[in-house]
């Protein structure tokens, strides 16, 4: 025959059928590339000098990332590759596009200082990230140090290193040397081994009688938020960095404590001694209970 029956051969291997993914582990992750796109569009909105919009971008970021680790939770809906998407997403929300915002705002005065000080802020919350994804696997934590993270979490940081934006809206000089001063150090925090307060596990659960008091609480915050932006962001970026030597005095409480149940535990009972609870970018910091 010309055109002899095409009959595959019954000795190949079947391919491999993969499963369907299910819809509830797409959620959280359209959600962290939802908050990619805003801190993208932030970059382009700081080059185009819409300051207001380009913060407004990065907050609206941080919230996202706030949210796509609680829905993979809520909807068990956890993945690694979630995980990894809300790394990379952490890395460009609130380590370069906070940076490129302050470059182009006011430390592209100082020339080769400022870029030097916008790259050192980007580059830090991107070893902030890999410090938390090396540290992923690490169960040796004891109840309590789990209430910490190590250094400033990215999302964190990136709200307090735009502080100077938001008091030169108030009406504040833009003073470029103390700019890349204040840049540097908040760099510093999240790279450092401090320990700063996470609040995961605080409530989790909210009393019956406190259900409607939260709820007027969130849309006041909400209202005043949209109403006066550079009046909250600043009060709640200097109250965060205020309370950072309180998170160390609470850690270093605990710190004490396990030590001495070591010394009057028995003998055949080991206490592990405290180790701080990785973090991410961010929310960057989430991740430890993020995985979607």
């Amino acid at each position: 025959m010309l055109f002899p029956p095409f009959e595959p051969d019954r000795d190949e291997p079947r391919r491999r059928r993969f499963r369907p993914i299910p819809v509830r582990t797409l959620v959280p992750n359209v959600i962290t590339l939802l908050a990619l796109c805003a801190g993208l569009t932030s970059v382009r909105l700081a080059i185009e000098d819409h300051l207001d919009l380009a913060l407004a971008a990065i907050v609206f970021a941080a919230v996202l990332d706030g949210l796509d680790g609680r829905v993979a939770r809520l909807i068990k809906g956890t993945s690694r590759f979630g995980a990894e998407l809300d790394s990379l997403a952490d890395f460009v929300n609130f380590g370069v596009a906070p940076a490129l915002i302050l470059y182009f705002w006011g430390l592209r005065d100082l020339k080769s200082a400022g870029w030097i000080a916008a790259m050192v802020l980007a580059i830090c919350a991107g070893l902030r990230l890999a410090r938390f994804n090396v540290s992923i696997d690490d169960t040796a934590r004891p109840a309590g140090a789990g209430n910490f993270f190590v250094g400033v979490p990215a999302p964190a940081g990136a709200i307090a290193a735009l502080l100077p934006i938001y008091l030169y809206f108030l009406g504040v000089p833009n003073f470029a040397p103390l700019t890349l001063v204040y840049t540097l150090l908040i760099a510093l925090l999240m790279v450092s081994r401090l320990p700063v307060f996470s609040g995961k596990k605080l409530g989790t659960r909210v009393p019956r009688e406190m259900v409607l008091p939260v709820f007027v609480v969130v849309v006041l915050f909400v209202a005043l938020l949209i109403s006066y932006p550079w009046i909250v962001l600043t009060i709640g970026t200097v109250l965060y960095l205020g309370c950072l030597p309180l998170s160390w005095l609470s850690y270093r409480r605990m710190e004490r404590r396990l030590q001495q149940q070591t010394t009057t535990a028995p003998a055949s009972v080991a206490v592990n001694p405290p180790t701080l609870s990785p973090d991410g970018a961010a929310a960057d910091g989430d991740r430890p209970t993020r995985l979607n």
